[in-house]
């Protein structure tokens, strides 16, 4: 894999419970409304589960995601084709954080900050 290793560690306070965090986190359909402008697989079903994979695309650059653990409030990705690494998100009643590293010619830190205030946005919008 070309690129850099990087490594970025976010955490922010959220207006949702972890039961919301949850669903944002690991439905399929939920995460297609706040990865705008990131396009998934079709046919992932209700929610994610381990063992699955499943391919997200920012414009023609495609990553593959395996689904390497999923719990009440915790996600492991692990990663390959445009990042090679993995993706892991924790949360909890108004927190998420998310922990990236990988090799990459992509910003991550910057994916991972816009990708974190996307789902603010998008729960804040659902929670007015």
């Amino acid at each position: 894999m070309f690129g850099t290793f990087q490594q970025s560690n976010l955490r922010i306070e959220i207006t949702a419970d972890e039961q919301t965090l949850r669903k944002s986190l690991i439905e399929p359909e939920q995460m297609q409304k706040w990865l705008v402008p990131i396009r998934l697989s079709n046919g992932l079903g209700e929610q994610l589960q381990q063992g699955m994979t499943y391919t997200s695309w920012l414009g023609a650059i495609a990553v593959q995601h395996y689904v390497d653990q999923v719990d009440s409030n915790s996600l492991r990705l692990v990663l390959s084709k445009g990042i090679d690494g993995f993706h892991e998100w924790y949360w909890g009643d108004g927190w998420v954080q998310s922990r990236l590293e990988g090799v990459s010619l992509l910003p991550l830190s910057l994916a991972q900050s816009l990708s974190l205030l996307r789902l603010r946005q998008f729960l804040l919008a659902r929670h007015s």
